[in-house]
């Protein structure tokens, strides 16, 4: 296969969603589908023993929610396909914002009963802001929920992009009968004892007296009104104006009960992007040019506890990556070798020896790299868009267990390189302080540096508002603040200096006091 139809076959993607739509249960399905695992786990049940494929951390297991990432990489039907499954807690938003740079396309998934969440909405505004194309698909169709139409007029209201559903339900809850594929032109029936599409009835016309022999007459004579209706009232559904990220798709089914995936699927591989070129601070670089290039979105400690060992996971932009061959390390300038790079099926890895623009490579990290990192065949690329936002709880960490300093240092240096939380150091005393965007990360931090680490942490408060980036081009101005504010004055992991303001009104007087002074609210600036 020549180098150019290898990355036109590439489908990266990842799956979003407020926590408790289905989203790792959908991953799971489509892995299913993909033949790449041969039982889904149920992520509730208790009774099932196995969990689901991409939740794979022991915290993951035990509170039934995604808490990191997952990559996961198969093939379908001549495609390969990269899933990215992400946390939908809010308190991994920054995660999950991250990921979002290092996909094509994304799937938006939405419970029908529960319609459009907060979560959605935000991760909705970072996929805007990067003009990423995203289909929508309805879950939990099996249950009672909201009337599709009003869904289709909350989808447009609430995310403000336009849609065009591909799949109509017939009935829901109880009394769902199945899902009419407007883009395949056939009729899905849903048999909620087997679990599963039971039949398929191609349907080119649905006007044709066909399809009161496989439903009710009167629910065909609504399906129609339906179909008619959305005809009518949506325009015909044209790609092009979905890879520009203008028009969603919209899909209905039951992520659960496996019903509506394969169709999701099938539809996907055929209309959702190839790599896309990829803007860097030099030049937009095209992913079907020869030489490699790539950049690090990702990196994770510990995907096996048995040794401390980082992985660095590289979105390759362009070209092809292949085993053992020198790559510019952009911000070191120096040159690395990669003996033993990796593909995932989440935790479970396998060495590969090339990769090409689309694919997600893991690399053994011994602290060569920092989120944001740009590797290349030799040149000098810079890639933007992998910020740190800037956090809003904070906390001292003290080390519990004196006997165990390394232990905690060392982790507390690999899970702040992982973008779980950030780490400032305080000018004035020297201690210690985690920033976070929610609470439970602080539970996260402290169960893995327990359980990974042996390391034992104890958490003091600290009550500030926000911590935002200062620069000045005035560097009497600069010191003057950093003196006058000392006590609330840190360090970050790049030793920029960090403002920590302990109120609005604080933030606002300083802003209006130092008008020399740029404050910045990500790390990007």
């Amino acid at each position: 296969m020549s180098h150019s139809e290898e990355i036109q076959r590439r489908r990266t993607f990842a799956i979003i969603s407020h926590p408790d739509a289905g989203k790792t249960t959908l991953t799971e399905k489509l892995l299913l589908f993909g033949g790449a695992i041969h039982i889904a786990g149920a992520v509730k049940s208790n009774k099932i023993r196995k969990t689901a494929t991409s939740d794979w951390m022991e915290i993951e297991k035990q509170r039934g929610i995604s808490v990191a990432t997952s990559v996961m990489a198969f093939d379908y039907e001549g495609y390969k396909i990269n899933i990215l499954d992400t946390p939908g807690h809010q308190d991994f938003a920054e995660d999950t914002f991250r990921t979002l740079t290092a996909v094509d396309s994304v799937i938006i998934v939405v419970d029908a009963a529960k319609g459009v969440e907060m979560q959605t909405r935000k991760l909705m505004e970072v996929c805007r802001m990067r003009k990423t194309p995203v289909i929508v698909f309805m879950n939990k169709m099996d249950r009672e929920g909201k009337d599709p139409f009003d869904l289709l007029d909350e989808i447009e209201s609430e995310l403000r992009i336009k849609v065009r559903p591909l799949s109509w339900p017939v009935e829901m809850g109880q009394r769902f009968k199945g899902v009419y594929n407007m883009y395949a032109r056939k009729l899905d029936l849903y048999m909620p004892s087997k679990q599963t599409i039971t039949e398929s009835v191609e349907i080119t016309d649905i006007h044709s007296p066909e399809l009161e022999k496989h439903i009710e007459p009167s629910l065909a004579e609504k399906l129609r009104t339906h179909v008619e209706l959305i005809d009518g009232v949506y325009p015909a559904f044209e790609v092009e104006e979905y890879l520009k990220g203008n028009v969603a798709p919209v899909f209905f089914g039951s992520a659960l009960n496996n019903f509506g995936v394969r169709e999701l699927l099938d539809c996907f591989v055929r209309i959702a992007p190839s790599p896309r070129p990829v803007q860097s601070l030099e030049r937009m670089v095209d992913p079907l040019e020869n030489d490699f290039s790539g950049f690090i979105f990702k990196i994770h400690a510990n995907m096996d506890p048995n040794h401390r060992s980082c992985i660095a996971f590289v979105k390759v932009c362009s070209g092809r990556f292949e085993r053992n061959v020198n790559y510019r390390h952009v911000r070191l300038d120096k040159m690395l070798r990669f003996s033993s790079p990796t593909a995932f099926m989440a935790q479970k890895k396998e060495i590969v020896d090339e990769a090409f623009a689309g694919d997600i490579v893991g690399l053994p990290d011994t602290g060569n790299f920092k989120i944001g990192d740009s590797l290349t065949a030799g040149e000098n690329l810079h890639f933007k868009g992998v910020p740190s936002f800037s956090p809003e709880m904070f906390k001292y960490i003290e080390n519990a267990d004196p006997m165990k300093t390394k232990q905690l240092n060392k982790g507390i240096e690999q899970l702040m390189d992982e973008g779980v939380a950030q780490l400032f150091i305080s000018q004035m005393n020297g201690r210690k302080i985690i920033g976070t965007v929610g609470q439970l990360q602080f539970e996260v931090i402290q169960y893995r540096l327990l359980h990974e680490y042996g390391a034992q942490c104890k958490w003091e408060p600290l009550p500030l508002y926000k911590a935002c980036w200062i620069e000045s081009k005035n560097d009497v101005a600069l010191e003057n603040f950093k003196r006058r504010k000392l006590q609330y004055m840190a360090l970050d992991s790049e030793d920029r200096d960090v403002y920590m303001a302990d109120s609005s009104y604080v933030l606002t007087m300083a802003m209006q006091d130092f008008p020399d002074i740029g404050f910045h609210f990500t790390s990007e600036f």
